[in-house]
């Protein structure tokens, strides 16, 4: 910004002012802590109806939402996905509203 910018942004004259962030603000959403999103295994959800809803809610391709489910069959729980710590709880109580088990956790 050059002087005369500046002395016209501090006069309030037709300049865009600059704002600071607040020393507070939270981190950049790629800054924030990981959490994994975990899938459990249930003997109550049809096959089907789980890769339906990890591609729904988990914005995944069906053959990865396939994978994911499968992995959870076999094993007993899947890794569905890492992310910040409100998408993964947001994920949890949706996952939960479709009746199948989601467990958070730090990916640290």
């Amino acid at each position: 910004m050059s002087e005369q910018e500046r002395a016209t942004a501090a006069e309030g004259g037709g300049g865009a002012a600059v704002k600071e962030a607040p020393r507070n603000a939270p981190g950049r959403v790629d800054q924030l802590p990981p959490y994994r999103v975990l899938l459990h295994n249930d003997d109550v959800n049809d096959i089907d109806d789980v890769i339906a809803s990890v591609t729904e809610l988990a914005r995944v391709p069906l053959h990865q939402a396939v994978q994911i489910t499968m992995a959870a069959h076999r094993r007993g729980l899947a890794l569905v996905c890492m992310t910040h710590k409100e998408r993964a709880e947001l994920l949890q109580e949706q996952f939960k509203s479709k009746r199948l088990t989601v467990t958070i956790e730090p990916a640290t």
